[in-house]
């Protein structure tokens, strides 16, 4: 019996590590949007966040997701994410 390796990545607000279908993926693509990917397969950099109002505030506090996108943030994806919870 073969058992499927779970993908693990590391939520950028709270260092966390993962599964991968417990985070929500932020991506920032070659023509200069940035998306909330909720199929985690749009082109582009990306960044994870644990799906939780605190690590979505401790993003937006501590400006994480735009160092990891090294890209600025709009709010509309703070709201866009706050709907997500």
């Amino acid at each position: 019996m073969n058992t499927r390796k779970v993908p693990l990545r590391k939520c950028v607000a709270t260092g966390e590590v993962l599964p991968k279908k417990e985070l929500i993926r932020v991506v920032h693509t070659p023509e200069g949007k940035v998306l909330v990917d909720l199929t985690s397969k749009l082109n582009g950099r990306g960044a994870y966040l644990k799906k939780s109002k605190e690590a979505f505030d401790k993003a937006r506090k501590s400006n994480c997701l735009s160092r990891a996108l090294e890209c600025e943030i709009p709010s509309s994806i703070y709201d866009d994410l706050d709907k997500l919870v």
